[in-house]
Parts: C-alpha cells; sequence; structure tokens
C-alpha cells in the first residue's frame, strides 16, 4: 500500500471515529447501534471473496475492525 493510501486510510477511519462519537454523544445513535454498524462492517470483509490477497487484505481490515470494537475506541464508555 502507498503511503498516500495508507494516509488516506488513517484520515478516514479517524472521520468515521468522529462521526460515530459524535452521533452517540447527540444521542442519535445509541452504543449498542454503534457497535451493530462496525460488527456489520467487519462481517462484509469477513465474508468477502476474492484472490488470496484481496481476502488477506479482507481478513486484516476485519480484524482491525473488530479490535476498534474490543477497544471501545468509536464509543465513550464509562
Amino acid at each position: 500500500m502507498s503511503t498516500a493510501s495508507e494516509h488516506a486510510g488513517q484520515a478516514a477511519l479517524s472521520i468515521c471515529e468522529a462521526l460515530l462519537l459524535a452521533l452517540n454523544d447527540r444521542g442519535l445513535l445509541p452504543e449498542h447501534e454503534i457497535v451493530g454498524v462496525l460488527r456489520d462492517a467487519a462481517a462484509t470483509h469477513e465474508n468477502a471473496v476474492g484472490t488470496e490477497l484481496e481476502m488477506e487484505r479482507h481478513r486484516a481490515v476485519a480484524e482491525m475492525i473488530n479490535t476498534i470494537i474490543a477497544g471501545g475506541n468509536s464509543v465513550r464508555r464509562p
């Protein structure tokens, strides 16, 4: 992955995390819904098909999303 792609991915992740936090802070989306969105995103990558290289990338993305869920990064937890 090129440096530009890595930076774009990090920017997208930061923006999405900020949006999820804002939705939760404003009471527009409860924690369980945010976790559901993240689980759906992980499942999309876990169930993806393609070449071995594509599958490796999908697995890495799913693992990253599942780590975010486990760490509570996108929800402010007490």
